[in-house]
């Protein structure tokens, strides 16, 4: 599986209105689809009662597992509620808006209802606020719905971008998504005596040919909580894979994969200097467009990348999506960490801009060869300078 894994929150959702006289504002989805998920978001003005009012419905689909995975909504116009439901379900999948038609959405959530029959899966909850939806006759042309999935993909930079995606959508068996991305009559399923893999990295190195290129690719995947290392051959012209063939597949350990998956972190550590809620008072809108999750000793808050540039790489690495963490301990210490000396900067330059004066002091800062703040975040430890001098022995 490709999406993110992450926890999310809700906040103070208001009541559904009952009524059924809805009608369509509009409508849009991201452009994600060859990460493996989607989002999408309709807006709808309801009558109740001789008033008119607003309602907002966010579906989250996956396209290998889970399918319709995750429905949120909020009534009415609480601009704060609507932002903060849209960041917390698709902020982290580094797309964007297109918009879409009513019949365009609904075709879409009905394909992935159908998923979820298929698989057994169960319907998210509250399925009286969108079965008026599955309940409708919807039909695409072909050529409708190939319009549609265009909608739902992000334009591909390169040949490395095109590897990278198709390997994703093999390794997840989402066949339909590699197929977007192939041209020719070849098998898409040749790994399919592998359950569905996450691609954690993907090395590419080239063969220049004449009219297309070949590239031999490197790739680690995780399945069923074990990993292997796969060598495939690929060929690509005009950013489309024209060939695929396995070339060996070897198991590797959990410390063999940690290791190649390895990557510097820098870390800057403060204390906060003033009260919970007068930090709360800047904090929160700072953090505004992160993912929160809650943890046993205090509050993590990820920020992503924009953007998916991470995959138009040579060597392509699952947790380049993101940009840094934030996390905020129960016992005064705001820290903050990212994987290059650039990303450290930015986020302690952000900081500054909008904390108050004498609000955070600088306590310390740290460079270590690979990550260790989510440790940090798991143990028992209340103190991060005590925590690292515990593990420095």
């Amino acid at each position: 599986m490709t999406n993110r894994n992450f926890t999310l929150i809700k906040g103070g959702l208001s009541e559904a209105p009952e009524s059924d006289k809805k009608s369509f504002v509009s409508a849009f989805i991201t452009n994600t689809r060859l990460m493996g998920v989607v989002g999408l978001y309709m807006h709808w003005k309801v009558e109740e009662d001789g008033m008119i009012s607003d309602f907002h419905q966010f579906y989250y689909f996956d396209a290998e597992e889970y399918g319709f995975q995750t429905y949120w909504s909020v009534s009415g116009n609480d601009v704060e509620e609507i932002n903060y439901m849209e960041q917390a379900l698709m902020g982290g999948l580094g797309g964007q808006k297109v918009d879409v038609t009513e019949k365009e959405a609904t075709f879409l959530l009905q394909f992935y209802a159908d998923m979820n029959r298929k698989l057994s899966i169960e319907f998210p909850e509250v399925r009286k606020e969108y079965d008026f939806l599955l309940e409708r006759d919807v039909k695409l042309t072909g050529k409708e719905q190939q319009k549609l999935f265009k909608k739902q993909c992000v334009p591909v930079a390169s040949d490395y971008s095109a590897i990278n995606y198709f390997l994703m959508r093999c390794f997840g068996k989402d066949y339909e998504g590699a197929k977007f991305l192939a041209s020719g009559d070849f098998p898409l399923n040749i790994y399919d005596d592998i359950s569905i893999a996450t691609l954690c990295k993907n090395t590419i190195d080239a063969f220049e040919g004449e009219d297309s290129s070949s590239y031999m690719c490197e790739s680690l995947i995780e399945h069923d909580s074990s990993y292997m290392l796969i060598v495939s051959e690929v060929t690509v012209s005009k950013s489309k894979i024209t060939s695929f063939e396995k070339r060996s597949v070897m198991n590797v350990s959990a410390i063999e994969a940690a290791m190649m998956l390895s990557r510097p972190e820098f870390i800057t550590v403060y204390e906060i200097l003033i009260s919970p809620d007068d930090f709360d008072d800047f904090f929160d809108d700072f953090v505004i467009d992160t993912l929160p999750t809650i943890h046993e000793n205090g509050r993590l808050f990820m920020a992503f990348n924009k953007n998916n540039d991470h995959v138009n790489k040579q060597t392509y690495n699952l947790n380049e999506d993101v940009f840094g963490l934030y996390y905020v301990t129960n016992f005064g210490q705001l820290i903050i960490s990212a994987y290059s000396v650039a990303g450290i900067r930015t986020m302690e330059r952000k900081l500054r801009k909008v904390s108050p004066q004498n609000a955070l002091l600088t306590a310390s800062k740290y460079e270590f060869k690979e990550p260790v703040l989510f440790e940090f975040i798991q143990s028992d430890f209340d103190d991060f300078d005590d925590f690292i001098d515990f593990i420095k022995g």
